[in-house]
């Protein structure tokens, strides 16, 4: 067992030597990937290693809930499993950071003791079945007893169901005539005590991400009054930081799968030959390749930025433009980036086996949950106008150029986005604003980045790509699209008939 005090880089690279050697020579990664869960001797030995400690404070045994270090251990584990890396960051993100900031310290040392100790996992239950996104209107109920609350409800698309052994449960409080509270209550459940006992109705054949079990979740439970957490201000606003914070760590698990990606990509280019030379010698090769290393750039700059705002002791609650912008970038880039592997694999890649072809899988869901990236696109978009109009500023540019996120980089984009934006712009132009502002501030993140030492070449590259999108972007924005679902649209359509 690695000893959880030592310094972080040699923590890190333990670590990672450690999942190497399980994934790629005592297990076949590529196979195991094929199949449902993980063999209990293979978690075993990589949870022996307590990566979950960079998540507990130091005062309970671990290594005190550092960003930096978190993010370190989800991207060293994204590099090997996307499916790992994910159940790293719902205990990280989900469990262990909630825990910490909103607990009742009564419980907290005894809950980190099993986790530290036991190998034990959490997640956290809000999504239900008639509401998705949806979650203000939940319909999970909880009702104050003599020894603590009644829990009752439906969940569902929860990781780890099933698997896990603590969760962090969304409710609502029900009043005695069954008016549901406006604001959100959370309670944590223990599985190792009988009345606490959640119980899985379904099992999700989930496309992707085989480690990581979902599925429908029945609750019909009682926890003690020590079991809820304790909101600063308000339950809503508590839910809003603990998802942003999350949304902040997907570069974290974006990190070692972009890594992986253009590692891999390289790899065959530079080892295929074609004629005299090899595929890195074509000039469409090196454009994606340099795609790929864009996305490595701009996901490195996401994670610098995010370990310097997202800790526990800053609250999130108010951070939605930066925290739906690493969220929305990152999983775009994720899936992008598994693409172009497919793409310039050849074949090769068309393989489940191949973790290019898994990697499209695995990584798909990423822009979907927690919001799904179109829903956060316009939220983006809605933020930033709302914040021109109460400046009185129509104009794109002479907004970003004042703008404290994009202050540094607005210049560059100028020629792109030195335009006045319609006063009622309908959702799907809202989606293409949104994308255009969040790669924006993508780039304020590199710049940030190239001034503390990052490698100069990458960054200038990096946005010379972004550049590009954004321009591909505005014109899509600024194009006449008002096209319309048609819905009898079997009518008069039938090629058959006209040929």
């Amino acid at each position: 067992m690695i000893d959880p005090n030592q310094r972080f880089p040699e923590f890190l690279e333990n670590f990672e030597q450690r999942l190497k050697h399980l994934f790629q020579q005592e297990y076949n990664i590529d196979l195991l990937s094929l199949q449902r869960g993980l063999p209990p001797e293979l978690l075993k030995g990589i949870m022996d290693n307590v990566p979950l400690s960079v998540a507990i404070p130091k005062e309970y045994g671990g290594r005190g809930s550092l960003v930096k270090e978190c993010l370190g251990i989800l991207s060293a584990a994204s590099y090997e499993s996307l499916s790992l890396s994910l159940t790293f960051g719902i205990n990280i993100a989900l469990f262990l950071e909630p825990l910490s900031k909103y607990g009742n310290s009564e419980i907290k040392q005894g809950i980190f003791d099993r986790f530290l100790k036991e190998q034990n996992m959490g997640g956290l239950m809000i999504t239900e079945p008639d509401y998705g996104s949806d979650a203000l209107n939940m319909r999970t109920i909880n009702k104050e007893t003599a020894d603590g609350y009644k829990i009752k409800g439906t969940k569902h698309w929860q990781g780890l169901t099933g698997m896990a052994n603590y969760w962090i449960i969304a409710t609502r409080n029900e009043s005695n005539d069954g008016a549901l509270s406006r604001d959100i209550d959370f309670f944590i459940s223990d599985d190792s005590k009988i009345a606490q006992q959640i119980f899985v109705e379904e099992y999700y054949d989930n496309a992707g991400l085989y480690i990581i079990p979902y599925g429908l979740n029945k609750l019909d439970i009682e926890v003690p009054k020590n079991y809820k957490l304790q909101p600063e201000t308000t339950g809503i606003k508590m839910m809003l930081d603990i998802l942003h914070r999350s949304r902040m760590q997907f570069p974290g698990m974006g990190m070692g799968f972009i890594k992986r990606m253009l590692d891999e990509a390289y790899t065959h280019c530079y080892n295929r030959k074609v004629g005299t030379g090899n595929l890195l010698c074509m000039d469409n090769v090196q454009h994606q390749i340099s795609r790929l290393q864009a996305a490595y750039t701009i996901c490195s700059a996401m994670c610098a930025r995010s370990s310097s705002i997202s800790g526990i002791a800053n609250n999130l609650a108010t951070e939605g433009l930066e925290a739906n912008t690493m969220k929305t970038v990152v999983t775009d880039l994720m899936q992008e980036s598994a693409q172009l592997l497919v793409q310039l694999s050849g074949a090769k890649g068309y393989r489940t086996s191949h973790i290019g072809g898994r990697g499209i899988m695995d990584s798909r869901p990423f822009q979907i949950f927690e919001g799904s990236n179109e829903m956060l696109y316009a939220q983006i978009a809605e933020m930033v106008t709302k914040a021109m109009k109460k400046q009185k500023q129509a104009q794109l540019y002479a907004y970003l150029k004042e703008f404290s996120l994009t202050i540094k980089v607005a210049d560059y984009f100028k020629e792109e986005i030195n335009f006045s934006l319609d006063e009622h712009l309908p959702q799907r132009k809202l989606v293409d604003l949104g994308k255009i502002i969040a790669r924006i501030i993508c780039a304020g993140y590199v710049i940030d980045l190239q001034e503390k030492g990052f490698r100069k070449e990458l960054a200038e590259n990096c946005i010379i790509m972004i550049k590009q999108e954004v321009a591909s972007l505005v014109a899509a924005l600024r194009f006449q699209n008002t096209a319309a679902t048609i819905t009898d649209y079997q009518v008069g359509s039938l090629w058959l008939d006209f040929a």
